[in-house]
């Protein structure tokens, strides 16, 4: 009966994870920052009391979660802790989504949607009343490409970006550049059209913009749902 539950035992955490919470609680416990140096291979297992090769596996999973750096010749840092891993996977998942091809991106583009109207209440609160003449040459700037045929991908990902941080969450700012970075991703590899009514959402783009302005936040919300609607009703699934 002993050797029947030893077989469905909970096999141990492997070494490596465990070197690598504990790189993790050295990093906090001593209030290092992104860009600040780690200790060097040799010192970190004497003071984790962990082999070399523990030390080595675990920079490379912390690596891939962007928790450190390994700079070739200079050293291992603290990283800058962004959400390029998140953005990674939900990428591979979208390409990867079983079934309806575009449900995973009809899914990004909902929750893009929703941060967008979260933050439309902070957004007129830090905005009303003031100017803005980087968004507005961003939103010249689309017009412009989207006339010509062009698409306009940097200008739309650092208008959403200087918007999110407006609102002073670091956190947040992230997240809607972080979804912005899967859904640019996401739709070419699935050979998904320009949508036609791209000028609509060109001019949603300088309506958000008056609207965070004049500090209605009726119209901005209203604004951020006309931004969407042409992209949602291109995903719209077949009835």
């Amino acid at each position: 009966m002993t050797d029947v539950v030893a077989a469905f035992d909970i096999p141990p955490v492997p070494r490596a994870d465990t070197t690598a919470q504990r790189i993790k609680n050295y990093i906090l416990s001593n209030r290092l920052q992104p860009g600040d140096v780690l200790p060097t291979e040799s010192v970190l297992c004497t003071t984790l009391s962990v082999s070399r090769s523990s030390v080595r596996e675990a920079i490379k999973r912390l690596a891939t979660l962007d928790i450190v750096e390994v700079r070739h010749g200079y050293g291992t840092f603290v990283g800058n802790l962004s959400l390029a891993p998140l953005v990674e996977g939900l990428v591979f998942r979208g390409v990867l989504s079983p079934g309806d091809e575009l449900a995973a991106l009809r899914e990004v583009v909902e929750v893009r949607e929703s941060l967008d109207l979260a933050l439309a209440d902070a957004l007129v609160e830090a905005m009303r009343g003031e100017e803005h003449p980087d968004l507005d040459r961003l939103v010249e700037a689309m017009e412009e490409r989207s006339a010509r045929g062009e698409p306009f991908l940097e200008e739309d990902r650092e208008f959403h970006a200087i918007l999110a941080s407006k609102i002073g969450n670091q956190l947040f700012s992230q997240l809607v550049v972080a979804f912005w970075e899967v859904h640019a991703a996401v739709a070419p590899r699935l050979g998904l059209p320009t949508a036609r009514r791209i000028e609509d959402t060109v001019r949603a783009h300088r309506a958000i913009l008056r609207a965070a302005e004049a500090g209605d936040t009726a119209r901005l919300k209203a604004a951020i749902i006309d931004h969407y609607t042409p992209l949602q009703e291109l995903l719209a699934p077949d009835v």
